[in-house]
């Protein structure tokens, strides 16, 4: 879908929840409701190697107190990369002055399982890790229009729409083998599976997912069983997996990517659409993403990302989840542009979020800047923060990216 009027920083930041399939180009710029439940990790498990064995939450926690305050807070964000572009000094500066831990892979590229490699190898190159703590690094490899690594290496995906008509244990079969050729690419993040239920009187209408085939039918309990089998599949080639976008993104009609006071007034806290949320979680996604949107029966007036209804009471309460929360893109998209780069990323922390998606690498500095600065002057934020980061270190540790595995 073009986007007339729009740069090409904007034209890509489509990844995460709208998932509008950007033009390939030049870069811009477990059950897990459980922290040791998802997949067993070593310490020093290699980019493309399952990892082998499990971390302890105590000792995790450890490693995230010891951080400094500025490290902490950098565990806490995940930048968008364009997946065209080799690593420039501008960008290694900026994973540097802000200790980011994570890096979103953006755009589509065909350079293939080898090119994807040589990028993801430069990225890790030049992030910083702290006390061993080293970066993720995630893509949007849903299937359909929303595939954004493809080429020698990776098989052509088709979207949830037609994934839905396999046999469960087939999708399993097939959604481990793709995971597989994301590890060997330096992938261990698949943001995927969505998990929104678009009902069949809405259809295509519904623009961020019907319109786009991303999703896996109009019945929660098909599509409980659909995204669970993804998660699994993906979950046993040991790819993290984030079933997305909480509350449910698929009664709405606008895109939160291109336009603002998108809005659903029908969702509840008890919905049946929050079926597939939870069994994705039971099927081993350590990752639930927060829509941008506006549940009017929930938390009216405020976006789900920054609602601590949403995030607090019904993720960590209703659904008893404990691993990572993590936004829907807050750089460019539309929904949240009238609230500063600083406070989007205040927000979601202090709604008690643990992850903030920045699709916009320009505006990185603002948001770091601001939440360390209210962390230095709010002790009550601090521990927000560390909490946070206590969980981030435990997500790495399973995917090799933390030594807190148990002493031998």
């Amino acid at each position: 879908m073009q986007r007339p009027g729009t740069s090409l920083l904007l034209l890509v930041l489509a990844v995460t929840s709208c998932g509008t399939p950007p033009s390939s180009g030049p870069a811009a710029g477990g059950p897990a409701s459980t922290m040791t439940a998802a997949p067993a990790a070593s310490s020093t498990a290699p980019p493309g190697q399952p990892p082998s064995q499990s971390p302890t939450v105590a000792a995790c926690t450890d490693l995230a107190r010891s951080l400094t305050q500025p490290e902490q807070v950098g565990q806490l964000f995940m930048v968008g990369k364009g997946a065209n572009a080799p690593v420039d000094e501008e960008f290694r500066t900026i994973l540097r002055e802000t200790h980011t831990g994570s890096v979103l892979l953006l755009e589509n590229t065909s350079a293939g399982q080898a090119g994807v490699k040589r990028l993801t190898d430069q990225v890790r190159s030049a992030a910083v890790a702290p006390k061993g703590v080293r970066p993720l690094l995630a893509a949007d490899q849903e299937g359909g229009q929303v595939q954004r690594l493809k080429g020698a290496g990776f098989d052509t995906i088709p979207s949830a729409t037609e994934q839905a008509k396999l046999p469960n244990d087939e999708l399993e079969r097939r959604a481990r083998g793709w995971a597989e050729q994301l590890r060997a690419a330096g992938i261990e993040v698949d943001l995927a599976p969505v998990t929104d239920t678009v009902p069949s009187e809405v259809g295509t209408a519904n623009q961020p997912i019907g319109a786009l085939r991303r999703g896996y039918g109009s019945d929660p309990k098909v599509i409980e069983e659909k995204s669970s089998a993804f998660a699994r599949g993906m979950t046993a080639a040991g790819v993290s997996t984030s079933v997305k976008h909480f509350p449910n993104l698929g009664r709405v009609r606008g895109n939160t990517d291109l336009q603002a006071g998108v809005a659903d007034t029908q969702t509840t806290r008890t919905d049946a659409t929050l079926g597939p949320f939870r069994s994705g979680i039971a099927a081993g996604a350590d990752l639930v993403m927060v829509s941008t949107a506006i549940y009017s029966k929930i938390d009216p007036g405020r976006q789900a990302t920054f609602s601590k209804v949403i995030v607090t009471e019904m993720i960590r309460g209703d659904l008893g989840f404990t691993g990572v929360v993590i936004s829907d893109d807050l750089g460019a998209a539309k929904q949240v542009a009238q609230v500063s780069p600083g406070d989007r990323a205040v927000r979601f922390v202090e709604a008690g979020g643990d992850v903030v998606i920045n699709g916009d690498p320009a505006i990185q500095r603002q948001m770091v800047t601001a939440v360390r600065q209210r962390a230095e002057r709010d002790p009550a934020f601090a521990q927000r923060v560390t909490e946070s980061a206590g969980r981030v270190v435990s997500w790495k540790a399973r995917h090799g990216a933390a030594p807190c595995t148990p002493n031998r």
